[in-house]
């Protein structure tokens, strides 16, 4: 009897080669391949005569085939094969191009089922390579079909087939209370799961798709408030706030900024206080969030506490480094860096030292939290690029340390009421002013005519001494999209307009060794031109590059375009960002308007949730703020209200989740985040 938690291994046709490439898929047992849902459909519902459609339609017919009427070569390498199809309302034609094969299996004088987009040829309908089935008691045209994400050497009807297995089993235990299903009318679990890979209509789609939209919802929604509710009663150290910290701020060389100031008021008041601080700060490219962390850190260390930055990538945890140390070395603050790529032995000191107290603030990637890691006294965690990281991860960094403040930074602005309902464990601070005299960054929108003039326009930025960046959305030419690639387009620059500047290429595939290296003969100016993925878009500070060109920019979400585009802008000279828009799509035009007439992050981020939906709010739907499968912010603002108002109630009447009807929804919310939350002990 197959479980629901069993690998995929005991699926017919599931092989050891076939298990790596399910593998690569994050597929490993049949709750994986139940929760992977479908990126999109194929309705095949819409069943129709010939000649009751129109033009370019999508529809279903039930035909009889008459026979084959052609079947030649139009030139080498082409070949076409058309058969006669009839129905009720006359006769057409279905042709296949480059499928000779077919021409022993149709069979003539069989009814088939065909489905494709109708097109018209001399007065008669013309199907061109439809799909095609024979009519029987089990045809799978004539469905709504379920369209999955896909890699390599696994297709999307081995995905049904394995659905196909397990699909009928019935192995969800129900998570959410009979309660609430019965005061919103939900989906059983098992129902839905159905409906979601084989919906028989629209109708039971959409059901399907709410019940386990409201499930995911509410589930992050526990966890939220549960984390709000450790932290509330949780004390912090208290720090004092007197005038030596006053004093290094009156000694940087430059004047903070009002919105600064008010964040920093914000921040002193929690530190100070008996509480622990659980804090958001949130500020546009170039708001000067930094100089607030080393503010923040240089207290914890003025009161005898240790600190800890953790960044998502290793260039700007190195960034830091550099920044950290100009201000605070000269002042006897020991500060080191710990990395994927730090030497083994220099680790162990790093770890000795850490625990012995001499090292009083740590920088660091995800290596910081590992079991490992420890701290004599730390005083503040804080978690830079904030979405980059999930719940799990900023709360393992948490525990080193249960009285230590919390402070997390973010570049990436989100509309207020959506922060309060992401972040509903933490406060919020938002840098609202930006540095004076900063130059704001020209942007423009190109189409492929214009794409040579821009490429002239950065080789004289260049030859000025300045520096730039060439985005890419891949690293590799895509055999399924027609994307440009960071390797095509290096390539054919290096040959061609910039042969004679030294040019590089940066990638994510790129050990972290190499990528620091590029990097830094990027900033020696050794290198004038990277050309990249968005492994660039955070913690590049290079005053000398003036100018960004985002190959493919219809690909990248508003908000990850303003990232990039915060990559120039960052010294005296006037800076440009082009944004060359390969579709000829209306809305990926209006898109491009926003980002022209506006430099805004807030207004962005606003934007990019109405024209395209969360997921580019944070990059990606798997960003690791929200174990989200199937829910879209965007699309689904009032099921996540509901659902938090539904969480809010469940915790105000058992706020350890311990009466039976919980006991599932408790189980889930520790699995699927993997934190022990103390109040439910």
């Amino acid at each position: 009897m197959i479980k629901i938690d069993d690998s995929l291994q005991y699926l017919k046709g599931v092989g050891p080669k076939k298990i790596k490439k399910y593998n690569s898929l994050d597929l490993q047992n049949v709750r994986d391949l139940l929760e992977y849902y479908p990126r999109s459909y194929d309705d095949q519902s819409n069943f129709k005569l010939l000649y009751n459609t129109v033009p370019n339609e999508k529809a279903t017919f039930d035909v009889l085939v008459v026979g084959m009427i052609e079947n030649r070569n139009i030139r080498r390498n082409l070949n076409i094969i058309s058969f006669l199809i009839e129905d009720s309302s006359g006769k057409g034609i279905m042709s296949f191009f480059n499928m000779r094969y077919l021409k022993d299996k149709i069979k003539p004088n069989t009814r088939y089922l065909v489905s494709g987009k109708v097109g018209r040829f001399r007065g008669q309908i013309q199907l061109t390579n439809p799909e095609f089935e024979i009519k029987s008691n089990e045809n799978s045209i004539g469905n709504i079909k379920a369209i999955y994400p896909l890699t390599k050497g696994v297709t999307n009807n081995e995905i049904t087939k394995l659905i196909d297995q397990v699909i009928n089993l019935n192995l969800f235990d129900e998570v959410i209370p009979e309660e609430l299903i019965n005061k919103y009318g939900l989906m059983e679990k098992n129902e839905a799961i159905k409906n979601i890979h084989k919906p028989t209509n629209r109708r039971n789609y959409l059901l399907a798709r709410n019940r386990l939209v409201f499930e995911e919802f509410l589930i992050f929604q526990l966890a939220i408030f549960l984390m709000k509710k450790d932290d509330d009663v949780s004390k912090g150290v208290s720090l004092k706030v007197d005038n030596r910290i006053f004093d290094f701020i009156d000694s940087l060389p430059f004047e903070l900024t009002k919105g600064q100031d008010k964040v920093l008021k914000e921040i002193f008041d929690d530190l100070s206080s008996e509480k622990r601080m659980n804090r958001l700060l949130q500020g546009d490219v170039g708001s000067g969030k930094t100089i607030i962390a080393i503010i923040a850190m240089y207290l914890s260390y003025l009161n005898g506490y240790q600190s800890t930055i953790m960044a998502p990538t290793e260039i700007l945890a190195r960034q830091h480094l550099e920044s950290f140390r100009e201000l605070l070395e000269p002042l006897g603050v020991n500060i080191e860096l710990l990395v994927g790529s730090t030497t083994k032995r220099n680790k162990e000191r790093i770890l000795e030292e850490l625990k012995d107290g001499s090292i009083h603030i740590l920088i660091g990637t995800h290596a910081l939290i590992e079991d490992n890691v420890e701290f004599k006294n730390l005083g503040l965690n804080v978690t830079d690029e904030q979405h980059r990281f999930g719940v799990r991860q900023r709360q393992n960094l948490n525990t080193k340390e249960k009285d230590a403040h919390t402070l997390v930074m973010s570049a990436t602005p989100i509309p207020r009421t959506l922060a309060l309902i992401l972040y509903g464990d933490l406060s919020i601070s938002t840098i609202d002013t930006m540095p004076p005299n900063r130059k704001a960054i020209e942007t423009i929108a190109i189409n492929n005519t214009m794409l040579n003039r821009a490429l002239n326009f950065i080789r004289q930025e260049l030859l000025k001494g300045r520096q730039a960046y060439i985005i890419c959305p891949l690293i590799e030419e895509s055999e399924v999209l027609d994307l440009n690639s960071a390797q095509e387009v290096y390539e054919n620059l290096s040959l061609d307009q910039f042969k004679d500047f030294q040019i590089e290429l940066l990638h994510g595939k790129m050990s972290a060794k190499e990528k620091s290296e590029v990097m830094e003969r990027f900033e020696k100016s050794e290198t004038k031109l990277i050309v990249s993925t968005t492994v660039i878009e955070v913690g590049v500070n290079v005053p000398n590059a003036s100018i960004i060109l985002i190959y493919n920019a219809e690909r990248f979400g508003l908000a990850q375009l303003h990232q990039l585009r915060g990559r120039v802008g960052r010294g005296e000279h006037q800076s440009y960002c082009i944004l060359y828009n390969e579709s000829k799509s209306e809305i990926s035009w209006q898109r491009m308007k926003v980002m022209t007439e506006s430099t805004d992050g807030f207004y962005i981020a606003n934007k990019d949730l109405e024209l395209r939906g969360s997921g580019d709010i944070f990059g990606t739907r798997q960003s690791g703020i929200m174990n989200l499968k199937l829910a879209d912010l965007s699309r689904d603002i009032n099921i996540l209200k509901y659902a938090q108002l539904e969480a809010k109630n469940i915790l105000n009447k058992n706020i350890k989740l311990s009466e039976k009807e919980y006991e599932n929804i408790k189980e889930a919310v520790r699995n699927n985040f993997k934190v022990e939350y103390t109040i439910l002990n």
